[in-house]
């Protein structure tokens, strides 16, 4: 009830402060706010207003979507007739006090006896066209409650982006926005390994261009795997310190990655540190970010033996850097079309690696299955509803938190810029070089 007075009492406080602007405006600069920033219609007009919706309509919407129960039964026998009908006076659930927020609003809802989370997902679009909002999102953070949130307009329009931001705390990068107006920060030290799936045009290579842009002005070295011919990660050659164009040069230098960890290892046990992070910063090691486009390249078998044998080397050494390269400075972000179990054991387990999940649009169910089943089931849903113009949307994941967030663009020209305005802090890692320079050779 206190909340709810303190948001009624700020809403007249800015209808005030809109009628005396000129005493209004020194004040928050006082407080260091700019009002342009504020959302000065949403705080006045439309929290209230909708505030107002959702009290008036909130029995008719779980009326019309079976949101409601009723302690009657809905069977009778009259006569020798069964009779089954929607009972008298349902009862909708508990709905709590809005609490506002910049974007839009947050609302507990306490659900009745035997009620489960299911109908009130498949009810999200009917309460936005109710309440006259952009989106709602449902959670369930704890049985028989959820946490309804309410974005009053689209905050991942707009696809513009500032390539030339001060460089982030080291290895964590700002790719773009997510729905509630603050900024997507994907940070390596907190979840070392990521798993990106997305289909043809989705956003999946504008995510990894933000990323390498945000990560190369960091003093990290950046590691590429296309089998594409390079044609995606090759943008970046200048700032990466070896870039791998087909499977056998993967294998190589995927070998010589495992073999850059057993060095880190035997230096961290010699100082009996558990990380390089325990390292004096003069001998810490320069942290490998390694980059994978198209992970299904490297497990993909034509059925000779030759490609079984490449196909479980790569599974092999991807898993093997998954496991340990996280304490060692040795980051692994995959991404791929298509991520299923039909590529092999080896996909599952380096999927149980990768903590940090990101699904853009995907063409099938199993891929979004396969990124966001184990850790958000509720997300698997909502990834499948981003629809084809919503380029760069995904929905990400970390342990059981979900959002819909959006990436920013990066030209082909953008892209090119950075890499070569950044081109002199490419760490040099010969023994990477090595790899693939005596294979080409061969």
């Amino acid at each position: 009830m206190v909340g709810s007075l303190i948001v009624w009492l700020a809403s007249a406080l800015l209808i005030l402060g809109v009628a005396t602007q000129r005493w209004w405006d020194p004040l928050l600069a006082r407080w260091g706010i700019d009002r342009r920033a504020v959302p000065w219609r949403w705080y006045v007009v439309g929290f209230p207003a909708t505030v107002v919706r959702m009290r008036w309509c909130w029995k008719q919407v779980c009326l019309v979507n079976d949101l409601s129960i009723s302690r009657k039964p809905t069977r009778a026998v009259v006569g020798d007739l069964a009779v089954k009908g929607t009972a008298l006076r349902p009862i909708p659930p508990s709905l709590g006090l809005p609490r506002l927020t910049k974007t839009g609003l947050v609302v507990r809802v306490r659900l009745n006896p035997g009620q489960t989370p299911q109908p009130f997902l498949a009810a999200a679009e009917a309460l936005e066209h109710a309440w006259h909002v952009h989106r709602v999102r449902i959670s369930s953070p704890r049985r028989g409650e959820l946490i309804v949130t309410a974005t009053a307009g689209d905050s991942l329009r707009g696809k513009g982006a500032e390539v030339d931001r001060a460089p982030e705390r080291l290895l964590a990068a700002r790719v773009g926005r997510i729905e509630d107006g603050g900024t997507w920060v994907l940070d390596l030290r907190q979840v070392p390994h990521w798993l990106i799936v997305g289909a043809t045009q989705s956003g999946k290579s504008t995510l990894l261009a933000a990323w390498v842009c945000r990560l190369a002005p960091q003093p990290v070295a950046l590691v590429g795997i296309d089998c594409k011919g390079g044609m995606e990660l090759g943008l970046f050659e200048s700032r990466l310190s070896a870039l791998a164009h087909d499977r056998p040069e993967a294998i190589r230098l995927l070998d010589a990655l495992v073999n850059e960890m057993h060095d880190r290892m035997a230096k961290c046990r010699a100082v009996r540190a558990r990380s390089v992070w325990e390292l004096p910063e003069v001998e810490r090691p320069v942290p490998v970010v390694v980059l994978v486009d198209e992970l299904a390249e490297l497990y993909l078998s034509d059925g000779s033996r030759q490609g079984r044998d490449e196909a479980a080397q790569c599974s092999t050494l991807l898993l093997r850097i998954a496991q340990l390269g996280a304490a060692l400075a040795i980051h692994l972000v995959v991404a791929g079309q298509r991520v299923g179990s039909d590529l092999g054991p080896g996909v599952t387990a380096l999927r149980a690696q990768l903590g940090g999940r990101v699904a853009h649009r995907v063409n099938d169910a199993a891929t979004a299955e396969m990124a966001l089943g184990d850790l958000s089931p509720d997300a698997i849903a909502v990834s499948q509803t981003i629809n084809p113009d919503e380029q760069g949307v995904a929905v990400t994941t970390v342990g059981a938190r979900w959002m819909r967030a959006r990436s920013d663009l990066i030209t082909t020209h953008q892209a090119r810029a950075v890499a070569d305005a950044h081109a002199e802090r490419t760490p040099l890692l010969p023994t990477l070089a090595d790899a693939l320079k005596g294979g080409r050779e061969e």
